[in-house]
């Protein structure tokens, strides 16, 4: 199936909305859309009209149409497939079919026939999945508010009790010192409450004056007693406090594992995501995104990559070029050069240059020169499988046994999060093994659904497709130009349901 176009319209041609996902000049869509209705002829049942070079499926929504241009070739059972998804989108966000409701909420209805359709060919989703796209809606930040919630949480509860603490440790300072309290300054008199700092202004209730030599080595020796405590405790707890926290990495490092504080880890994960790198006049960025989605008992469902090469120049003059890109994969791979990219260039040298050789590419703004994508259900091009296996233990719980491995071993995989959801209301879960070859073993209370989906998240400095930027030259002498260049591939979803 190549869908070649999507829009609304009235009866008489005019395009309301109109998304054209193949190259395709504005003259040339308004042409077939004005075609369209002298094509129309009363008292037939059929939902689509052919010419002799495009086929219209079209389905009536009260006084307007729901309307696919599509080639001859396509296949009419899909085509009549992706009409009725369209038909029920378009409700999901025009409350009524009129034309300034589809006006109103064009954008919209734009993003979501761009989660329908991707350079032609059908997706594979369905409306919920779609409404869940055009809402932008993550897991990820769900999880991360979540855990923020919680310690937000735990860190009042901890200043309340540490409040108590040093009202407590005050009082038995006041009643040793004769019914005075010792202040940075000297030593006042409780009764004469006027002036300074005062002493009901502090944090928590605690006063202002209490010294602050005192909080400093109560809140340090507060914060390595969890850790003596917890070493006597053969369980370790996923989530837990920081005690658990303490014991699963005293563990780690008694295995020999070098383990990073939680400050560093942020630290580097910053430092990863945002590369330090000294950008050329001529800047190159290679960046994909992986959509997976398995299933619980075994099987790909669906993959699908989605790439993308823009190009950034900063200078006015470095704008006369073509950049030089190697295709070394050998799978199926669909690849889509801009409108105004020479595409007989791309197809013969595989050079990147501009349809007008005296134009250059624009400067001081991110262009989007090529795009590929990847789709496939072959098991075989998993990057990273997961294997959750819940069994209920007979006691009101499950024992779960999570294996993960590298399938790809060209591949390097960073900062890599595996998120298991756990049951409403349920306590930490115990850590019964953790090995860092790819295996974890825990005790949670709740039902094997309750631990599904499994969310997983990386990222890799290596693309997942083979294509590869050589080198940049200049449109005039082929002289070699020098370039900057960064990769990224990231999960934008990566679920086991």
């Amino acid at each position: 199936m190549v869908l070649l176009a999507a829009c609304v319209c009235t009866k008489g041609g005019k395009a309301l909305v109109s998304r054209q996902f193949v190259e395709m000049s504005k003259s040339r869509i308004e042409g077939l859309l004005a075609a369209f209705p002298k094509l129309m002829s009363s008292g037939r049942q059929h939902t689509f009209v052919e010419t002799e070079s495009v086929r219209y499926v079209y389905q009536p929504i009260d006084k307007l149409y729901t309307l696919l241009i599509t080639t001859r070739a396509s296949n009419i059972l899909e085509d009549l497939e992706t009409l009725r998804l369209f038909s029920r989108v378009i409700p999901e966000y025009c409350r009524t079919m009129d034309e300034s409701e589809i006006l109103d909420n064009s954008f919209n209805l734009i993003f979501a026939f761009d989660e329908i359709v991707a350079l032609g060919y059908r997706e594979s989703v369905n409306l919920a999945q779609i409404r869940t796209f055009v809402e932008m809606d993550s897991h990820e930040e769900k999880v991360y508010r979540a855990v923020r919630e919680t310690q937000e949480r735990e860190a009042r509860t901890k200043s309340k009790e540490k409040a108590k603490e040093l009202q407590r440790k005050r009082t038995e300072e006041m009643k040793r010192s004769g019914g005075r309290s010792i202040t940075s300054g000297g030593i006042n008199n409780t009764n004469n409450n006027s002036g300074g700092f005062g002493v009901s202004g502090g944090f928590g209730g605690v006063s202002s004056t209490f010294p602050v030599d005192a909080i400093t080595t109560s809140t340090t020796q507060d914060t390595r007693s969890p850790s003596i405590k917890s070493s006597s405790n053969k369980a370790m707890k996923l989530g837990g406090k920081a005690r658990d926290v303490d014991s699963f990495v005293d563990q780690l490092k008694s295995e020999g594992e070098k383990v990073t504080s939680s400050d560093n880890m942020t630290h580097n994960k910053t430092t990863n995501n945002t590369p330090d790198i000294d950008m050329e006049p001529i800047h190159i960025v290679m960046s994909e995104e992986i959509v997976l989605h398995a299933g619980r008992d075994g099987g790909l469902q669906n993959m699908e990559i989605q790439g993308i090469l823009k190009l950034r120049i900063t200078d006015s003059d470095s704008g006369f070029i073509k950049i030089q890109v190697e295709n070394t994969d050998t799978r199926p791979i669909q690849i889509q050069t801009h409108p105004n990219v020479d595409r007989e260039l791309w197809k013969t040298k595989g050079q990147i240059g501009m349809k007008m050789n005296n134009k250059p590419f624009p400067h001081n703004t991110d262009v989007g020169v090529l795009k590929w994508r990847f789709h496939t259900v072959e098991d075989s091009y998993v990057p990273l499988s997961i294997n959750c296996w819940p069994q209920d233990n007979g006691s009101g719980g499950c024992d779960v046994n999570i294996e993960y491995n590298l399938e790809n071993i060209t591949m390097e995989l960073n900062e890599v999060v595996i998120t298991i959801p756990l049951a409403l209301g349920s306590p930490s879960p115990l850590i019964n093994e953790c090995e860092a070859t790819g295996t974890l073993d825990f005790t949670a209370r709740g039902i094997p659904d309750n631990f599904f989906p499994v969310c997983v998240s990386f990222t890799s400095s290596l693309p997942y497709c083979g294509l590869k930027v050589l080198g940049v030259v200049g449109n005039t002498d082929g002289a070699a130009v020098n370039f900057s260049q960064e990769t990224l591939l990231k999960t934008n979803t990566y679920e086991i349901n």
